[in-house]
């Protein structure tokens, strides 16, 4: 390589002559870029170019498709008006930005959450056209996409203001002849994230095809967490409820996909881990299309995630059409109000376990925390939860822990019917079956009890992870309870840990060996004993390591309740153990 880049060097001479070749390039290029450059007339408002130039934030290549667009749609596109403009609305909970390009939102910010690094919430921005697009078929076979033309504004206000208990309306009109229009109000309300839109279309029944429309959103949710790769990629996705089931579409590696949906739709949907918008509609519906793009690897910081979702529906023979929009977070509050399905999208749980943990959620956890946040934080209501949970499932682990302490006393016996019959392993089972009968002593007592609270503790499991209700909640050195509580950076990148160590997690760790040992196990229902071999002795430690490397990067919150959860068994435990001591204290007296 040395060689061939010695030789293949050009001369001093062929360096210059190349230099003052691009010279002269470059002047050739900038002289035809001046003969090209229009001339702007001397009675042009140079105010109100610039401020055309910074409302917008597409690229000549999409203003020029904007442009070919509008010349596309027929007589839709010739009802465009020419300037741009913009009404901020404000209301308690969220500032938007409304466009008479598209006439809809360009960008949402809610007031009362943050970005991981306290920023404003931005669930779009960027853009200088509406988020939400209609498109139809007219009678000339045009194609027309709303987004794409600029709207009449019908209300004179650069901004609204929208008091909690008040409600305002905003106007755009597409007006296409003295007795053809159509016309968008939007309704808020101060005391919701729902935004009320009805479109009338004056005069234009003969001229939609079918008299049906397809409404959407077609802009990209923000991400707003941390890590954007392992926090919320695996949550960004499009759904759409029909037929009282809910269907989801997921795109988990670099590409794109599609799906068509036919018949009764009662809304669609994009979410984000923490936000989402969603679409519905009192009209007759005929399907729904959700659309889904990953730009690459999902584990990637750099790849885009885009989803969209449209509702298919008829125009009223009144020749209008109401939706009903939300854009906001994905509390159970909010969107219970909005819909009784769509706090659906959050995960509570397996498929599978459905069946609990939906009530669970729905009737025991949210109504807690709903109850006891306004009389302290966070922090201190998950420790509470998990001390009434270990309450509650006292009975079960008493008996858990017996069964396990006379699995524990039978072990020489057990020993001993293992050596009398080693070369008989069907004797030696009959005489084990036959000990357990004798002693009142179920085999499986220490594991049945600890089975059925794995539905309510998977559910915890689960929900503590996706759950807004502890977002950005803080409590000790935790400054987010829904992302983990690094305290510890490591020089060096440990497979499935990372490059942190949490605190809570590095706790209950500490928490769940001391409970291992004092069970002398596997923690509770490990069923082990002085008895146990040295491997089941090696898992009483094994177990909680690797708990570590599972819980290193989950939420705080989740992490902080089950290290009270282990706390308070080891209380029981010692409980437990001190009244079966006394027991045969007496029984021998």
């Amino acid at each position: 390589m040395i060689a061939w880049a010695y030789f293949s060097m050009p001369s001093q001479e062929e360096l210059k002559q190349r230099k003052e070749q691009a010279r002269q390039d470059s002047i050739a290029a900038a002289q035809a870029d001046t003969q090209q450059t229009p001339v702007q007339p001397e009675n042009s408002d140079t105010q109100d170019v610039t401020a055309s130039q910074e409302v917008s934030s597409e690229s000549p290549a999409e203003t020029t498709q904007s442009e070919e667009g509008q010349e596309q749609m027929g007589m839709f596109s010739t009802a465009s008006v020419a300037d741009t403009t913009e009404t901020i609305v404000k209301t308690p909970l969220y500032r938007a930005t409304f466009t008479n390009l598209g006439a809809g939102p360009s960008q949402i910010v809610l007031k009362d959450y943050e970005t991981w690094d306290h920023k404003p919430v931005h669930m779009i921005k960027g853009m200088s056209r509406s988020a939400y697009s209609m498109g139809f078929l007219t009678d000339e076979n045009y194609n027309v996409e709303t987004d794409k033309l600029v709207f009449k504004p019908l209300t004179n206000a650069d901004s609204i203001n929208i008091t909690k208990n008040d409600t305002t309306q905003l106007k755009y009109a597409l007006n296409i002849s003295d007795n053809k229009r159509v016309v968008y109000t939007y309704t808020f309300s101060g005391s919701s994230h729902e935004i009320g839109l009805d479109i009338s279309f004056e005069g234009l029944e003969r001229n939609i095809i079918g008299g049906e429309v397809d409404f959407g959103w077609t802009a990209p949710l923000n991400f707003t967490e941390k890590n954007p790769a392992t926090t919320e990629a695996r949550y960004a996705a499009a759904y759409v409820y029909t037929g009282g089931e809910m269907e989801r579409l997921k795109v988990s590696e670099a590409g794109s996909n599609e799906q068509d949906y036919n018949g009764s739709i009662s809304w669609v949907s994009t979410r984000t881990k923490f936000f989402t918008q969603i679409i519905k509609t009192s009209n007759t519906t005929q399907g729904a299309l959700l659309t889904g793009e990953q730009t690459g690897p999902a584990d990637d910081s750099l790849t885009n995630h885009r989803y969209t979702s449209y509702i298919s529906s008829n125009i009223s023979q009144r020749g209008n059409i109401s939706f009903q929009l939300f854009a906001g977070p994905m509390s159970y509050d909010a969107l219970h109000a909005y819909d009784s399905q769509a706090y659906g999208m959050v995960d509570t749980g397996y498929s599978w376990l459905s069946w609990m943990s939906d009530p669970i959620v729905e009737y025991i956890i949210i109504p807690y925390f709903g109850l006891v946040d306004g009389y302290m934080g966070m922090g201190f209501a998950i420790i509470l939860f998990a001390i009434l949970v270990k309450m509650i499932l006292y009975p079960l682990t008493k008996k858990s822990y017996r069964s396990m302490a006379a699995m524990k006393e039978l072990q020489p016996k057990m020993e001993e019917i293992k050596e009398k019959y080693e070369d008989d392993p069907e004797k030696q089972q009959k005489e084990t079956m036959k000990l357990y009968k004798e002693e009142g002593v179920n085999p499986l007592g220490g594991c049945l009890p600890n089975l059925l609270q794995l539905p309510i503790l998977i559910t915890l499991w689960r929900f503590f992870q996706n759950s807004i209700l502890i977002r950005q909640q803080e409590f000790l050195w935790a400054s987010d309870l829904s992302a983990p509580d690094y305290i510890l950076s490591l020089p060096f990148d440990v497979p499935f840990l990372g490059d942190h160590l949490a605190g809570f997690v590095l706790l209950m760790t500490a928490a769940m060996m001391a409970q291992s040992q004092l069970t002398g196990g596997m923690g509770p229902g490990g069923g082990g004993g002085g008895g146990a071999g040295p491997n089941m002795k090696a898992l009483q430690y094994v177990f909680p390591f690797m708990l570590l490397f599972i819980f290193n990067n989950f939420a705080a919150g989740l992490s902080l309740y089950y290290l009270i959860y282990n706390v308070v068994s080891i209380g029981q435990q010692l409980i437990i153990y001190r009244q079966m001591d006394k027991e045969k204290e007496a029984a021998a007296a």
